[in-house]
């Protein structure tokens, strides 16, 4: 990809401009910018041939001739050799140190039936010292042919030595064995939490070993806190993770919250990789809304914020998630009628959340809150117009998965100018099943990108790592087929919510920057931005949408630094 020496080095004019000190040219550039000539920072064309840069940013964008004044002897020259480069991605939703931890335990999300499970899980138990907790996770039960939630009593023949906490994939539900249990002081007598469910035998009333949302915090407080050295090497298997799919920035969720403790333990190791200088990704960071003003002021202060690391706003609960029941709904579960989800504690109390919008915004802090079930949604949208009655709301607020949503609410997105951050990935994850506890009629409004676009509210996408795949082509490739991994819907699961390659990048680049409100820093290639590149193996415009899921990334660049490269 290296050139030695650009054309004619020497033929600068008599008075010279910024020099570059790297120029990626011989492509196709999409620089995401909107068609205008009205503002000088960006191109005028959709796509360029070449881009230089200075520093961490850019310079120039164009054909190679036109960044010719640009070119010194000591420019590095990129060839791009026809592939396609994009503004880097953003994921606007990961869990990014638990990511890193699930990559180094237990994976559970190829288990394709019970039996499997318990295979998987003895044979990791048998390199496990006794005494030591079996962590991981990213079942899911819906993908067995039985479609049954694993309990204690499945497991505990093979793990009567190690404690385990397993997370099911959507995080909102972990199987715990009787020796967990047993640690947690976790009895017949123990009551289910607010906003958490025991699931219990039905004959016996016995724990069966499944906790769902609040209630995994009885057992996952008693798992110790991860040794510095294990989550300095979490975080750096994550940033190579990133890095290979070409996320370049996250809004990580789970700041002061690992996969193993709620303790925290993410703030050290960033600092620590920020100074040390192999902080490869940016980060936008959340911290639970519990948490308050002050823990908020002190971890902003703490943090010196830069472009690689930034404080955005607190995190909220209003529900649980569809995979394990527990997302709010307005009417019952198709297969389970007695069941209409869970509220979490937010909404449990009358003006409750009410009042940490309006806290929020004298922090000033954007508050983003986990949403899944239509009543969840529902409650959240009305709370908010009634505090945009009262008082200004310029935080811009979000709404994070908005997965299942009443027709009618679209339009109170747009005009209460809230941002939907969504995940396509679960879309066809979750198509396989989820018509089966929605219905056809609910289901038509799920996970409905179009009808967010349509109705001109904001979208920005993310992955919800480890819960699906970090990859955003993956993202981009269910954005724009829809088509469910069992391969029963090769048209795309409700086909008419689909979106265009150009809305599903935006939603990845220029959306998600707007989401951190960082529009004018990144999301679109323009001077003066920064140089966040992503170089792909195919041209995303040429292709059929169901052969996006097989590009690569073959480059990453963050802040002009080459931090992948395809081997």
């Amino acid at each position: 990809m290296l050139v030695s020496k650009p054309p004619n080095p020497d033929a600068l004019p008599a008075t010279s401009p910024p020099r570059a000190d790297w120029v990626l040219f011989n492509g196709k550039i999409w620089t995401g910018a909107p068609l205008t000539l009205e503002d000088p920072r960006r191109p005028a064309h959709e796509f360029v041939e070449a881009v230089a840069g200075t520093g961490e940013r850019i310079l120039a964008l164009g054909s190679l001739q036109e960044l010719q004044p640009y070119l010194v002897s000591q420019t590095v020259l990129l060839d791009l050799h026809g592939q396609l480069a994009l503004p880097g991605f953003i994921d606007s939703h990961v869990h990014f140190l638990e990511g890193g931890f699930q990559l180094q335990q237990l994976n559970l999300s190829r288990v394709e039936s019970q039996t499997d499970f318990v295979t998987r899980l003895a044979g990791h138990a048998a390199s496990v010292p006794p005494g030591q907790w079996i962590l991981g996770g990213g079942w899911d039960e819906n993908a067995w042919p039985l479609r049954q939630l694993p309990t204690r009593w499945l497991i505990d023949p093979v793990t009567p030595h190690h404690p385990v906490f397993l997370r099911r994939a959507d995080g909102h539900a972990a199987l715990a064995n009787s020796l967990a249990l047993r640690r947690a002081g976790l009895t017949r007598a123990t009551a289910s939490p607010p906003g958490g469910e025991i699931v219990r035998d039905p004959a016996s009333g016995e724990p069966t070993g499944v906790l769902k949302d609040q209630a995994q915090d009885l057992v996952a407080r008693r798992i110790p806190p991860p040794t510095e050295a294990a989550t300095l090497s979490a975080l750096r298997l994550a940033l190579a993770e990133a890095s290979r799919c070409g996320v370049t920035s996250v809004h990580n969720m789970d700041l002061g919250r690992s996969s193993q403790s709620p303790r925290p333990s993410a703030l050290e190791p960033l600092l620590r990789a920020r100074a040390e200088g192999w902080l490869t990704c940016r980060f936008y960071e959340f911290i639970p809304a519990e948490l308050g003003p002050e823990t908020f002021r002190e971890l902003a202060e703490r943090m010196q914020q830069d472009a690689l690391l930034r404080l955005g706003g607190w995190k909220a609960f209003a529900d649980g998630s569809l995979g394990s029941r527990t997302a709010w709904m307005d009417e019952a579960y198709a297969d389970a009628l007695s069941n209409f989800g869970l509220p979490m504690p937010w909404l449990m109390v009358p003006g409750r959340l009410q009042s940490l919008v309006r806290d929020a915004n004298r922090a000033p802090a954007q508050l983003a809150v986990h949403a899944i079930g239509t009543r969840a949604v529902h409650e959240i949208l009305t709370t908010l117009e009634a505090v945009a009655g009262t008082e200004l709301l310029p935080r811009r607020f979000r709404l994070e998965h908005a997965q299942h949503m009443r027709p009618e609410e679209f339009a109170r997105l747009a005009r209460l100018d809230v941002i939907a951050s969504m995940q396509p990935h679960h879309a066809v994850a979750d198509g396989c099943w989820a018509e089966s506890c929605l219905g056809s009629a609910r289901a038509r409004w799920s996970y409905a990108w179009r009808a967010v676009l349509d109705a001109g509210a904001k979208l920005a996408f993310g992955s919800d790592w480890p819960v699906a795949p970090l990859a955003p082509l993956l993202g981009i490739y269910a954005a724009l087929t829809r088509a469910t991994f069992d391969g029963k819907h090769p048209g795309g699961w409700i086909p008419e919510q689909k979106i265009s390659l150009r809305q599903a990048l935006g939603a990845y680049t220029s959306g998600a920057a707007f989401a951190e409100f960082q529009e004018n820093e990144k999301g679109t290639l323009a001077p003066g931005k920064l140089a966040d590149i992503v170089v792909l193996s195919a041209d995303l415009f040429a292709l059929p949408p169901e052969k996006i899921k097989d590009v690569c990334v073959t480059m990453t660049m963050v802040g002009g630094k080459i931090v992948y490269q395809a081997t």
